[in-house]
């Protein structure tokens, strides 16, 4: 599933049609976006915030999600950027199961 997130042109769209108190669905038509996504927009700025205070919030929220870094032992990266001194690929230093190795394809 792909998301696409609201824009700051987006948000002040829907703050000013919010204050217009236009209806959500409308608003959300206007810029070709789900009708929930306005309604939570909706319903953080009926709580007193701000559009700021909104976007401050999302922001804080998406420093914490994603996929972690992969911390790889001395061991290990050693291994790994010997093999890759030799010019082997990442497919050939994990294909070859030679030695374990706590990632997969994409982290090497």
């Amino acid at each position: 599933m792909t998301y696409t997130h609201l824009t700051t042109n987006e948000l002040t769209i829907i703050a000013r049609s919010f204050v217009q108190k236009l209806k959500a669905y409308r608003v959300a038509q206007m810029i070709n976006r789900c009708a929930e996504t306005v309604y939570r927009v909706y319903r953080y700025l009926e709580t007193g915030a701000s559009i700021a205070d909104y976007q401050d919030h999302y922001m804080r929220n998406k420093q914490r999600c994603g996929r972690k870094r992969t911390q790889l032992s001395l061991a290990e990266l050693t291994y790994i950027n010997d093999k890759i001194a030799q010019r082997w690929t990442p497919d050939t230093i994990i294909g070859r199961a030679e030695r374990p190795i706590s990632c997969n394809r994409p982290d090497v």
